[in-house]
């Protein structure tokens, strides 16, 4: 499977896509890790497209794992933690 830098890919949302290679480029890993972490589940790709939302994810899943020494599950897990407790405070402001 190749990637192109320059392939542009809009969601049906209005939102840019970008590919594994821009991924990896951006959060400083390699195209490997990046198509690892789709596979075990950890990001979401859109075929072979991700979301804005899921490089982050992919960039904070690397800080997480230098500064805090955390394994892949461990900082998913916190992550997955941060994303629930940002919806239910949500919630609670609405029913406020």
């Amino acid at each position: 499977m190749t990637f192109s830098l320059s392939k542009i890919v809009v969601s049906p949302e209005g939102d840019q896509l970008y590919t594994f290679e821009y991924a990896a480029l951006l959060t400083q890993t390699s195209i490997t890790l990046v198509k690892f972490y789709a596979e075990l589940g950890v990001i979401e790709p859109i075929g072979s497209m991700l979301h804005p939302r899921e490089i982050a994810r992919i960039a904070q899943i690397q800080r997480l794992r230098q500064d805090l020494g955390l394994n892949l599950v461990g900082a998913a897990m916190v992550l997955d933690m941060a994303t629930e407790i940002a919806q239910l405070r949500a919630q609670l402001k609405v029913y406020q």
